[in-house]
């Protein structure tokens, strides 16, 4: 059973700055459609309070079910939480908490996203053996976590410094390799999925010209940033006819099991919960 300190459950995002998130949004659209007396909000808190958060989380005075955890918070909250799920731990960071059995609990929810996305917008994703992954930040783990839980034979990380990129390949093990940018153009031929993690054309950046049609018969393009929701490389993938899925719709799963921890209903990812995510995009650009 979830521990909650108040009759109707309360959640929150933490986070500095916090104002950006959308988590609000998706959280109260389902407490409202699910007729739940709870509420889910957003907590400002500084690096230097994170502590003293965690320690109210823990002995109920905060009186919040648990919540969502974003930057720069994801990797310091693992050190503060009673227990971490395998899943936080392969991937180094947390990004959902909840208190159960009179614990701190932690995992990432990334991960789940990632796939469940995918398993709406393109079923069958997963029954190609090879993934490139562009970029070695951050949100890159959760996303190789997902392909090797998934069963893909061959992830290969493409990031300028390769030696992130390897770091993550010595982390993940012997089905992830680290590749050079220059490298993209041969590592493309016959890859099954592209997954872009990196911020590369935001911003009025330049995107280098990818040749996506070397790709496997039926390959998949994705790409993780979601503002704009067609990213310069989703747009470059569809010119030249590849099959492309945006990554809204990972923001979207990756808050289900945090919606069911907290509040003890699996809520669904809708059209309308994502057209109401799309207009604020849209009123906030």
């Amino acid at each position: 059973m979830v521990d909650v300190a108040m009759n109707a459950p309360r959640a929150f995002v933490i986070g500095d700055p916090i104002s950006h998130s959308r988590s609000p949004l998706i959280h109260r659209y389902w407490l409202a459609n699910a007729g739940i007396a709870g509420s889910y909000d957003p907590v400002e808190v500084k690096p230097k309070d994170l502590p003293e958060f965690v320690a109210r989380l823990k002995d109920g005075a905060a009186g919040f079910a648990g919540g969502n955890v974003t930057l720069p918070h994801k990797q310091a909250i693992a050190e503060l939480v009673d227990t971490t799920d395998e899943t936080a731990r392969q991937i180094g960071a947390v990004n959902t908490v909840w208190r159960e059995d009179g614990q701190l609990k932690a995992t990432n929810t990334d991960s789940h996203g990632f796939a469940a996305n995918l398993d709406a917008s393109a079923p069958g994703w997963d029954k190609t053996q090879s993934a490139l992954v562009l970029g070695a930040g951050g949100a890159s783990r959760a996303i190789i976590h997902a392909l090797l839980a998934r069963g893909f034979g061959s992830v290969r990380i493409v990031n300028r410094t390769q030696s992130r990129a390897r770091e993550l390949a010595e982390r993940f093990g012997p089905r992830v390799s680290a590749h050079a940018m220059e490298e993209l153009p041969d590592l493309l031929i016959g890859t099954g999925l592209f997954v872009n993690t990196t911020s590369l054309g935001m911003g009025g950046t330049t995107v280098p010209e990818f040749d996506f049609t070397a790709m496997a018969p039926g390959a998949l393009v994705t790409d993780i940033v979601y503002v704009p929701l067609q990213t310069p490389i989703l747009k470059m993938a569809a010119a030249q006819g590849l099959t492309t899925v945006d990554g809204l719709g990972m923001l979207l799963h990756q808050a289900v099991p945090g919606f069911e921890k907290w509040f003890g209903i699996r809520p669904e990812v809708t059209t309308e919960l994502r057209q109401l995510v799309i207009a604020d995009m849209e009123q906030h650009a």
